[in-house]
């Protein structure tokens, strides 16, 4: 009797610590992709709890950095849009390396060469036009034409990861350049928000053009919305939406775990059905996308954007009066 009660007790609390452990996650996916993903999780790993919090990357930067500096640092895991940000976190030693995460087959490219954060897809931004009010184009310079003035929607890099990656990748392809951004200006266009209400603005009319992900402009288009996307010749700047452990990390193991999700085939099938190119080669990439080998990719020194990253925002803010 005595042995069946403590053989009840420790099945009580084996059963309380399968449950006890949980993951705290920052995000900036869209609220339903965040819980897609999430769901996806939890169904695969059902002893992690998964606490998420979503923002656009700068805004979840900010909360961050706030947390830091009060010493009260609240995520286990990052997943975030663009490497700049993440290479902050790194170069401030705040980020934890992960030298087991299975990148085995991923192109090199897609990850920190330092094993401290990963990429877990392809977004590329390019152009979304109302196929009912605008025709498309082929390249970023025809977006500054006096017919659209007012009338390209545009995210802020001060709010959206993707725009601020978008933003270096631009200033730093000498056929666009500055000259680009100090255009749209010219032509009253007032970056602000994040890519989901720009192809919004575009789907509803209230906007010919939108600089936009990929995913966004595809998925609308796929629900019937009448938006297109077309990728400019001079080319397209991309993030991988990398996913980083913090180094005060409460639950590590689970954030290890998560990690590895979202690496392996699973998440990036699940990747694909969210409207994104996977990074696995070995997965097929969601309807309506070309092939990366179709496509031009803007290169992005994402050392230089990280050292260079407080005077862009600043030009950037004094273009656009912000």
């Amino acid at each position: 009797m005595r042995l069946a009660s403590a053989t009840a007790l420790a099945l009580v609390l084996l059963a309380g610590t399968a449950h006890a452990e949980k993951l705290v996650l920052y995000t900036s996916q869209s609220p339903e992709i965040a819980q897609e993903t999430v769901d996806a999780f939890q169904a695969k790993h059902p002893d992690i709890e998964v606490e998420w919090t979503r923002n656009g990357t700068s805004q979840l930067m900010n909360v961050l950095r706030a947390e830091i500096e009060a010493g009260a640092v609240k995520p286990d895991v990052l997943l975030v849009a663009d490497t700049i940000n993440l290479g902050q976190l790194k170069a401030e030693g705040r980020l934890m390396a992960y030298p087991d995460a299975p990148v085995k087959g991923y192109d090199k490219g897609t990850y920190d060469k330092d094993m401290t954060f990963f990429g877990t897809k392809i977004i590329s931004t390019g152009i979304a036009y109302n196929t009912k009010t605008a025709k498309p184009v082929t390249s970023w310079s025809e977006l500054l034409d006096e017919g659209n003035r007012g009338q390209v929607a545009v995210p802020s890099p001060l709010y959206s990861g993707a725009a601020l990656n978008h933003l270096h990748s631009v200033i730093a392809d000498p056929s666009i350049g500055w000259s680009f951004y100090e255009k749209l200006a010219d032509l009253d266009i007032a970056p602000q928000g994040g890519n989901g209400p720009a192809i919004k603005a575009v789907a509803s009319g209230l906007a010919k053009y939108a600089i936009v992900v990929d995913a966004n402009a595809l998925r609308a288009k796929a629900q019937g919305s009448p938006v297109d996307f077309v990728f400019p010749k001079e080319g397209v700047s991309f993030i991988t939406e990398p996913v980083a452990i913090m180094s005060t990390a409460k639950a590590p193991q689970a954030a290890k775990v998560f990690v590895d999700f979202l690496l392996s085939r699973e998440g990036q099938e699940l990747a694909a059905r969210q409207g994104n190119l996977p990074i696995d080669p070995d997965v097929t990439p969601p309807a309506g996308f070309p092939r990366l080998s179709e496509i031009k990719l803007l290169p992005l020194d994402a050392d230089k954007a990280v050292e260079t990253d407080g005077a862009v925002r600043e030009q950037f803010t004094e273009i656009f009066g912000g």
